[in-house]
Parts: structure tokens; sequence; C-alpha cells
């Protein structure tokens, strides 16, 4: 049992470490129509070979990573007050464009009339 149990630990060791891809696809169909395709793409690691395989998802997962449902609504607070600024400021350019083109077309003699 002692044996069994030790390479038992040494595989699990081994695919902890390397870790293991394991791909499938479950295909159902009826009188040659496709009802259900099921693919099947299973990645068993450790955390530490995962992210050294670029996979850090759980990192930012608000499920798994309180920290990051905080730093996400942060983030997201911080940029509105951006383009509100942004935005503030283009209100800004506009109204001072309207008007001077109001105060140029209110101080402009009309010609209609003239002639008559």
């Amino acid at each position: 049992m002692d044996s069994q149990s030790s390479s038992l630990a040494d595989v699990l060791e081994r695919v902890l470490d390397k870790g293991v891809v394991i791909v499938g696809d479950i295909a159902v169909n009826v009188v040659d129509i496709e009802l259900l395709t099921l693919r099947l793409r299973l990645f068993i690691a450790s955390a530490q070979t995962a992210r050294e395989m670029g996979m850090d998802w759980w990192t930012n997962d608000p499920f798994f990573s309180p920290g990051a449902a905080r730093a996400k609504s942060l983030q997201a607070d911080a940029q509105p007050a951006g383009e509100l600024d942004e935005l503030r400021s283009r209100v800004r350019q506009l109204e001072t464009a309207l008007q001077t083109s109001t105060s140029v077309a209110t101080s402009e003699p009309t010609s209609r009339g003239e002639g008559l």
C-alpha cells in the first residue's frame, strides 16, 4: 500500500508540476442532424505552472479574488471622472464658439431693406 500511495503522490506531483491537457469532443446526432456538440478542453496544473504558461484569469475574477473586484470598481470610477472633465471642457469650447458667432451675427447690419 505504501508503494502505491507514493506512486500516486509522484504522479500527482508530476501532473501539477508539468500540467496535463485533456481534449475531447462529444457530438449528439440524430439522423445525420447535429443536435449538440460539446468541446472539452481541460488543463490540470498547479497555479504556479498555470501562471508560467500565461493563464492567470482567476487573479482578475471577482469571485476568486475580492481585491480584483475593488480594483476594477475603482478603475471604473476613475475613468468616467476624466471623461467628465473632458466633456465639460468641450462644452465650454462649444459655448464660447456659439457666443462668438452669435455676437458677430447680431453686430453685422443686414442687407434687407437697403435700396427700397
